[in-house]
């Protein structure tokens, strides 16, 4: 009989050695490295420009950010565009090879919504990002033609950070620091951290409110529409196979 740790060590060499196994290799350290996936993950939704990238990745530096994206754009997942109309502006967007990572970047997400959801630690509760969230996940068109102004009070933040409007008109939803005036349609109420709950799947809005951690008043049709304002994606719908603790 061989010896099996030399057999062993041969069938692991052959493996190294294929050339199908380097590609995967070098494809796992594109799509693995820290953060990557998070750029992907944001330009799903179409091109973005730099400062967009920044808000929508907490804990990102801004070196790191622009050398992935330089190592993205020299892999070819993504593109860079210059807007030379008017400020100039550069936007990046997926390129065909860069949609071809979607499936393995949704596959992440909906393994992590599965096996990781938990309590919020105290770093990880960003108003920054949840206000962000909100305004470019919004679904304007929930309210129709109408003019429709949310105001959103987070009950336990500091009087400068406590109040936030969203504007809905024109199929667009704006973010407003102070009062744009005119008639407030739709109340919403909660702590940061149970918004942030919410908008990632953690909470039910149903729940929410019959828990009374969400309240919600105002016109009837704006909050017949608030859920599809809302507008949380698919993976807030996928069922969590680790208790929250």
């Amino acid at each position: 009989m061989g010896d099996r740790g030399t057999d062993r060590g041969v069938a692991s060499r052959r493996v190294s050695e294929d050339p199908v196994c380097e590609h995967f290799q070098h494809a796992a350290e594109i799509i693995g490295r820290r953060w990557n996936p998070q750029i992907v993950r944001v330009l799903l939704r179409g091109p973005a420009r730099y400062r967009d990238l920044k808000a929508a990745i907490p804990g990102i530096s801004d070196h790191l950010l622009s050398q992935r994206l330089r190592e993205l754009e020299r892999e070819r997942v993504l593109t860079r565009t210059v807007e030379r109309e008017g400020p100039i502006r550069v936007a990046y967007a997926l390129t065909e090879a860069g949609r071809d990572f979607v499936p393995l970047v949704e596959a992440l997400g909906i393994w992590g919504q599965k096996w990781t959801r938990r309590q919020l630690k105290a770093h990880e509760i960003d108003l920054g990002l949840l206000i962000w969230s909100l305004e470019s996940n919004a679904n304007p068109a929930a309210f129709g033609e109408k003019r429709c102004l949310i105001r959103l009070e987070l009950s336990d933040q500091i009087d400068a950070k406590r109040l936030w409007w969203f504007l809905n008109q024109k199929g667009r939803c704006e973010l407003c620091v102070d009062d744009p005036g005119g008639e407030v349609n739709l109340y919403m109420s909660c702590t940061l951290s149970d918004a942030i709950y919410i908008v990632r799947g953690d909470l039910s809005v149903e729940t929410a409110i019959r828990s009374q951690r969400l309240e919600i008043i105002g016109d009837g049709w704006a909050r017949a529409a608030f859920t599809q304002w809302l507008n949380l994606g698919p993976l807030t719908q996928v069922t969590s196979r680790r208790a929250v603790k």
